[in-house]
């Protein structure tokens, strides 16, 4: 790590830590606190950018903010199905409340030119019948020439759940369904197509995703974390329906194993699963991949079986520049894609990102070469 990734890194903690609060596992800011705040934005400085010459990669798109891309190859070409940032003049996290995004874009990519095109809104917030707030993180799949959009919001409860909406183009716009998908919870849904043809979805995160909610079967409004010596909280997974609309089993444990075949503790926190799974195939095995969250690297662990258990095997994404990392794994033409966020338009905010790529790359034994998203 170079002097000046160092400097980088430590500013966008410290400002995050003494003006935004992340991390903090308080309650949100009073309602007159919040108002005050938004009624500021307009009168807020434009972001200043971080210097492009750090990086190795530069933002797909910069008219907007886009976070958390979920990459699909559909008919042969790249769709990017992003989070859509927002100012809303929130001042701390608590929950993650500065993450208050409303609506859903399409981005399609060209990898031989570098080209990216904003396909427009293909969901909004308003359209969506029993959500609340906080569309996160989404994904998409496709199934018979219809395709899905999944994603979490919180419903009038404020409980995390997820919906899927429907379209006839990759492209949207999408149509929400009126409930969300019976037996849902937390964030953070990825939508992995086996061989079969089968769908599955992998979900779950803990802090501001609930998942540490869910522990009991059922949800409890108390955050419980593991003790020191008890396991990580694990991602889960569900099959799809055949109609793609419901899960077709109750969701499962992910068991994430350490080289001894022990399973990760919830303090290992440069190993353990915080959020953001991602599960990408190659040479027969499986490949769980997600986010540690507050130490901020992209994980990765392989099991022959979807279910897993799988064993941690390395981290595909150091710390970017911002404080979230969240990521997707795509095959196009031969090739790999590691499509990711970083904060280098707001020069920093983490809650105002923009998505990148770079290529990824398999080694002969199955392992990946981790990526550091800063120029030496």
């Amino acid at each position: 790590m170079t002097n000046q990734h160092q400097f980088l890194t430590a500013s966008v903690i410290a400002g995050c830590l003494l003006i935004a609060g992340c991390q903090e596992k308080s309650a949100p800011a009073d309602t007159a606190a919040t108002s005050t705040a938004a009624s500021s934005i307009a009168a807020a400085p434009a972001p200043t950018p971080a210097d492009p010459a750090l990086f190795i990669s530069q933002p797909l798109v910069t008219d907007i903010y886009t976070a958390d891309p979920s990459a699909r190859v559909f008919n042969g070409k790249i769709y990017i199905y992003p989070s859509h940032d927002i100012e809303t003049g929130v001042t701390t996290d608590g929950e993650g409340d500065k993450f208050d995004m409303k609506d859903y874009r399409v981005l399609s990519y060209d990898p031989a030119t570098g080209a990216t095109t904003d396909h427009g809104e293909a969901l909004n917030l308003k359209d969506v019948p029993w959500a609340s707030r906080q569309l996160w993180a989404p994904d998409a799949a496709e199934k018979d020439g219809k395709f899905f959009l999944y994603f979490p919001a919180k419903n009038k409860d404020g409980i995390f759940q997820m919906g899927v909406a429907t379209s006839d183009s990759p492209t949207g716009p999408f149509k929400a369904e009126a409930e969300p998908i019976k037996g849902s919870f937390s964030i953070d849904p990825t939508v992995f197509k086996d061989d079969d043809g089968s769908h599955y979805m992998v979900f779950g995160g803990i802090w501001g995703g609930q998942l540490q909610r869910w522990a009991s079967g059922s949800y409890v409004a108390e955050d419980k974390y593991p003790a020191s010596n008890e396991p990580a909280y694990s991602p889960k997974i569900a099959k799809l329906s055949d109609d793609m609309l419901q899960f077709a089993e109750p969701p499962k444990d992910i068991q994430i194993l350490d080289g001894a075949g022990v399973p990760l503790l919830g303090t290992d926190t440069n190993r353990r699963f915080f959020e953001g799974a991602w599960v990408h195939k190659f040479n027969g095995k499986y490949y769980l991949s997600y986010s540690t969250g507050d130490t901020h690297f992209i994980a990765y662990a392989i099991a022959d079986n979807l279910y897993g258990p799988y064993t941690h095997k390395g981290i595909v994404l150091t710390p970017v520049f911002g404080w979230t990392n969240h990521h997707s794994i795509v095959q196009h033409n031969g090739k790999w894609y590691l499509f990711y966020h970083d904060s280098q338009l707001s020069g920093g905010q983490t809650h105002l990102r923009n998505v990148k790529v770079t290529e990824l790359t398999h080694n002969d034994d199955g392992t990946i070469n981790t990526i550091d998203t800063y120029l030496d």
